[in-house]
């Protein structure tokens, strides 16, 4: 699992840079863009690891490992300067943790003022990042359940629904708003009310209902999943081609106003990397990829089709990558980079790089079975990279464009974070895997508790599935036609001015429930605060006490998570704070529940008082 740092980053940079009487939001804003890029390369946990799992690799080598993370992310960096003309500036899409962000760092910088206004923002953050780091740091005590989950049989059908107790979830859903979020529920019911239930009844299995449900809509219903998005993803780029075009363009024109008139000709917060500049960067960074993947090949039993495989890589990474791009980035403007769902579009990305790889090397199937696998998910990889940059950096120049940035500046600031996380990944890796190792690994040492990494098992599979002959297409096509079906109702509705987005649909059926049911929640929370604001007498005001509330709601869980992720590596123990044992579920699971559902009701109730106090 990986969460967005832009927040955390915001937050940590206000703290340090406070001590400078100069400092101002925009040393912050570029300090938070530079990190967020710099932690958004970790989703490379998805992919790399399966060349270990497979035996190709025994450890992790820092060039080739360095060079993946550096040379995607370069280029997703550079995908994402036209993107921003179409998907941020020329957009409305809401960017929950970009808005958050923005607001982080407008009351952090505004905090020493006088501002009554200013001084109920800071109150209204620091109430919502209390409570959730609060409750997640019970949570990690194991007196609150984490997690709730139910499961059931009928027949031969089983089915089930999770709920996480996150706060930081139900404030990310507030901040996307109710179109969203019934989306995502619609997902919720095609996955477990429709899909689970349907293929556990076809195909009856002996079982706990809990291992049941869970195994069908991991190993089949994700996939449906994937196939939705597939479509989904597709149908939007198809909608975005002309925003898209037209921020190709006014970039464009953009550098020729600049190169007539000097930088003068355009507005500061318009002032994006000149086109050219993109495209030379993005060439040169070409030449380094064509050679990193011929060295992959060079020497091996695939060398006489190195030439070929290389360019149709090379091929492959230009054109996929800028629709992997711009899909990531409109999915990140609907819910959150943290919560888009990159591994979704990593399935898609390893079934075209195999079938590539397997079009091409087809007569070395029998004598190099692996080394085609392991081709594909390098390849594989490098679009991963590509994706989760753009994902990440779209989110960051929203927050750019909401407190006047200027964009250059911030794109130079994601290239400066790339290669600095690509420096700091490898070794990383090595040492998880030196540590612990991967679970599946040919050299997993005695006694170990490997990691499992769950994607990067996923996409090995499949890299494994398609050359080999043996995945089930089926399951894909069937989420290919529901989406199909998904894309024609949205269309539909919109003719009334309605909207169910066909992505947000996708995730609901993808990603688990546990992660997205809160997610609606607050979502449908976001839609009755909303209706109260309106009433207030100041209701702008009154809304954006409520984007505060829910941006404190992320920032604290995060914060916290990165705390204990800290805790748990320096005390080696996977749960280091606990002071109950599993005797303690059921009791834990109510004390939980009931904990959660006052902690929401508190917060409501304190941002009103909060307005009534301060109107």
């Amino acid at each position: 699992m990986t969460f967005a740092s832009t927040i955390p980053a915001a937050v940590i940079s206000m703290a340090v840079l406070r001590a400078f009487k100069n400092a101002t939001i925009y040393e912050n804003n570029i300090v938070q863009t530079l990190a967020s890029s710099a932690g958004t390369l970790s989703a490379i946990i998805f992919v790399l690891p399966g060349l270990v799992m497979i035996g190709w690799w025994q450890h992790f080598p820092f060039v080739d490992s360095f060079a993946i993370c550096a040379i995607g992310g370069v280029l997703g960096v550079m995908y994402s300067v036209p993107l921003r003309r179409a998907l941020v500036a020329q957009s409305s899409l809401p960017y929950p943790e970009g808005v958050a962000a923005a607001e982080v760092l407008k009351v952090g910088t505004r905090a020493g003022a006088a501002d009554e206004r200013n001084r109920a923002g800071l109150i209204a953050l620091v109430s919502g990042a209390l409570a959730s780091a609060g409750f997640a740091a019970i949570v990690a005590t194991r007196i609150f359940a984490g997690q709730l989950a139910g499961y059931l049989r009928a027949g031969a059908a089983t089915t089930g629904i999770g709920f996480s107790l996150s706060l930081a979830l139900v404030g990310a859903g507030q901040l996307i708003g109710v179109t969203v979020g019934l989306a995502i529920l619609a997902g919720l019911f095609i996955a477990w009310g429709v899909a689970t239930p349907v293929l556990t009844a076809l195909h009856p299995v002996a079982g706990p209902p809990a291992d049941v449900a869970t195994a069908v809509w991991s190993h089949q219903v994700r996939f449906i999943g994937a196939g939705a998005i597939g479509i989904a993803a597709i149908w939007s780029l198809g909608r975005l081609a002309r925003p898209v075009v037209s921020g190709v363009t006014s970039a464009l024109a953009a550098s020729r106003r600049r190169r007539g008139d000097g930088d003068d000709a355009l507005p500061r917060t318009e002032r994006d990397l000149p086109i050219g500049v993109v495209a030379l960067i993005s060439l040169a960074c070409l030449i380094p990829l064509g050679i990193l993947l011929a060295t992959f090949l060079a020497g091996g039993t695939l060398a006489p089709l190195a030439a070929g495989l290389t360019i149709a890589a090379v091929i492959y990474v230009v054109i996929a990558g800028f629709f992997v791009a711009a899909a990531c980035g409109y999915m990140a403007g609907l819910i959150g980079s943290s919560n888009s769902p990159v591994s979704g579009l990593a399935i898609l990305a390893v079934l075209g790089a195999s079938l590539i790889v397997l079009a091409i090397a087809h007569s070395f199937v029998a004598s190099a079975p692996l080394e085609l696998i392991a081709y594909a998910l390098f390849v594989t990889a490098v679009l991963l990279c590509v994706a989760t940059i753009s994902n990440d950096n779209l989110q960051d120049l929203k927050t750019g464009q909401l407190v006047d940035a200027t964009p250059w500046r911030q794109q130079v600031a994601l290239i400066i974070g790339v290669v600095m996380g690509a420096l700091v990944i490898p070794p990383i890796l090595d040492l998880l895997n030196r540590a612990y190792g991967f679970a599946g690994a040919p050299n997993l040492h005695a006694g170990a508790q490997p990691l499992p990494a769950p994607q990067a098992t996923l996409i090995s599979a499949l890299a494994k599935g398609v050359i080999g002959g043996q995945i089930d297409w089926r399951l894909i096509g069937i989420g290919a036609l529901v989406g199909g079906a998904i894309v024609a109702v949205d269309e539909a509705l919109r003719v009334r001015r309605l909207a169910l987005p066909p992505l947000a649909v996708g995730l609901g059926i993808y990603l688990p429930a546990s992660t997205t049911a809160p997610v609606v929640l607050g979502a449908l929370l976001g839609w009755a605060y909303g209706r109260w604001s309106s009433r207030q007498r100041d209701p702008q005001r009154a809304k954006q006490l409520g984007i505060l509330v829910a941006s404190g709601l992320i920032v604290g869980e995060s914060l916290f998570g990165v705390l204990l992720a800290g805790v748990i590596v320096v005390s080696g123990n996977a749960s280091p704070l606990g002071l109950v044992g599993d005797s303690f579920a059921t009791a834990a699971n109510v004390i939980g529940t009931l904990a959660f559902i006052g902690a929401v009701a508190g917060l409501f109730a304190a941002t009103r008082r909060l307005m009534q106090a301060r109107s």
